[in-house]
């Protein structure tokens, strides 16, 4: 087996170093985020006041799961909130209302990354 001489790649280390464009991730409208912390909010408040009718409190939490989904598209962020809201005695912080603000944020640094 006879090995070539020379170089394998004329390739300069430029070429190589292209990376394959990143998908950009469309940001919801102002009125889709001000609805997405409506609805985090008054489940934040009703979860506090159902704090202790678990199942009340479960229902609340994946319905609101189930919007926050369908308002900002497929976010795996929302399923640490929904995790967090399971753990009982969780339903006395605003879980929900930091779960989207951390959506926001997230989505404004990587927009001004790109």
């Amino acid at each position: 087996m006879d090995i070539p001489a020379g170089p394998i790649s004329t390739a300069k280390p430029t070429d190589l170093a292209v990376s394959p464009a990143l998908p950009q991730v469309k940001r919801p409208s102002w009125k889709l985020l001000a609805l997405a912390l409506i609805v985090a909010g008054v489940s934040d408040a009703i979860s506090f006041a159902v704090t202790f009718v678990l199942p009340l409190q479960w229902a609340v939490d994946i319905a609101t799961a189930i919007l926050l989904f369908l308002i900002f598209g497929r976010r795996r962020a929302i399923l640490p909130g929904l995790i967090a809201e399971a753990i009982p005695g969780m339903g006395v912080f605003p879980v929900w209302i930091l779960v989207v603000i951390s959506i926001i944020l997230y989505d404004d640094i990587k927009r001004r990354r790109s």
